[in-house]
């Protein structure tokens, strides 16, 4: 079709369009200029092809059975298309031909997605309809890693952190689910370590999920089992001293808030544990807190304070509880852990608290205070809910009870001059 032969065409049919005024003939013109527009792009294309320029790769579905993939020599390019099965390399032609089916197309846009490629009109509109597939598989792998996790019992924390790192890992392989290997979680491993630099807990978190994730939802067997695991970081718990929980403490002037944290130190409770305490499981009578289903599902019995106790019952007078002992802002719901931990920041910075404390720093200050006041560590291990005693013992390293026995060799020295 020559270039004066195209113009006369739109000439005439704008014409037409002007002398009826016609809706349709409107559309119609629309539709033409949308074609001319189409076949002078695909021209332009051919030509490229046909001149092999292959300044980019160049993709050319040439028929049902076949599509052809043009670029200048790339040993990185032939590696992935050599992945494809069934390619074939064309020495005459100068191109690789592959199958033209679904599977072959869908590992196309997966290999070459960050690559630069001209396609004609309908293999890129095929391979935006594999990656809008793509990304529905997704969530259909979320959904099922949630179902998964659910049926294995896992707490609601637990599985919104195995969810957040499986989506986290997925996106950054961008791969197929059926071509994930153990190449690509030691990569993904390697990045969170080195390049990301996160804590070794966080890794290995990381590495569970993504093993769960393997094993239960793509039915990858234990393939990952042969990963090494970072080594757990020895940490010691930031301690309040006795004065700096006072000064805390009396900084909150609401009633509820100050009930809150006066009932987090005093019985040495996780944040998770405070706000889903309700008010059957406050034991005056025998002056307990039933923690019911902490972590790692486990229920529990740890002391009430009396002055905590004082506390929850001025608290009481003011707000009508039904059923939580911190309900919060919506009906039938508790206290938001978002919530307690602004509530907390407030009160430490209104006490100009200089330590990097948490929620959680309340439990450790609970523990060591115990601990430094002559509490058996077998009765604190019980009253915090740990499994091992091993957990327990990091307290025996921040404890000042043993520590401030021992003398100084500096303070001995200067001492026997004196």
């Amino acid at each position: 079709m020559s270039r004066a032969l195209l113009v006369k065409g739109v000439v005439f049919f704008v014409v037409e369009s002007i002398k009826y005024k016609q809706t349709y003939v409107r559309y119609i013109l629309a539709k033409c200029l949308e074609t001319l527009r189409l076949i002078y792009k695909l021209k332009e294309k051919n030509s490229i092809i046909g001149k092999k320029e292959y300044n980019k790769m160049n993709v050319e579905e040439r028929n049902d059975q076949q599509i052809a993939v043009y670029f200048d020599y790339n040993k990185e390019f032939v590696k992935k298309i050599r992945r494809i099965k069934g390619r074939e390399w064309k020495s005459d032609e100068k191109c690789w031909i592959i199958p033209n089916n679904d599977k072959s197309k869908l590992k196309l846009f997966n290999l070459l997605k960050d690559e630069e490629m001209n396609c004609n009109y309908s293999i890129e509109h095929i391979l935006k309809e594999l990656e809008e597939s793509y990304n529905f598989n997704l969530k259909d792998v979320e959904n099922k890693l949630h179902e998964q996790l659910v049926l294995k019992g896992f707490s609601p924390k637990t599985i919104k952190a195995y969810i957040g790192h499986s989506k986290r890992f997925l996106k950054f392989c961008n791969k197929i689910l059926d071509q994930l290997t153990k190449e690509d979680v030691e990569k993904y491993m390697y990045v969170l370590l080195y390049e990301s630099s996160n804590s070794h807990s966080y890794v290995n978190q990381a590495l569970s999920s993504i093993k769960f994730l393997y094993r239960y939802v793509l039915s990858k067997g234990n393939i990952l089992y042969e990963i090494p695991r970072p080594n757990k970081e020895k940490k010691l718990p930031d301690i309040l001293s006795e004065k700096e929980v006072i000064d805390i403490l009396n900084s909150v002037e609401n009633k509820k808030h100050k009930a809150l944290l006066f009932v987090i130190y005093s019985a040495g409770l996780r944040l998770g544990e405070v706000i889903r305490l309700k008010v059957d499981d406050i034991d005056s009578e025998r002056m307990m807190i039933h923690i019911r289903q902490g972590k790692g599902r486990k229920d529990r019995y740890t002391i009430l304070s009396d002055n905590a106790l004082k506390m929850l019952r001025e608290y009481a007078k003011e707000y009508r509880l039904k059923d939580w002992l911190f309900p919060g802002g919506n009906e039938g719901q508790h206290l938001h852990d978002r919530s307690v931990q602004k509530i907390f920041k407030r009160a430490c910075e209104k006490a100009k608290m200089k330590k990097n404390a948490t929620v959680h720093t309340l439990r450790h200050s609970f523990a060591t205070h115990l601990l430094e006041g002559g509490t058996d560590l077998r009765y604190i291990q019980e009253l915090l809910g740990h499994s091992s005693s091993k957990t327990t013992e990091i307290y025996t390293h921040v404890s000042k009870k043993s520590i401030r026995k021992i003398e100084s060799p500096l303070d001995r020295i200067l001492k026997g001059r004196d």
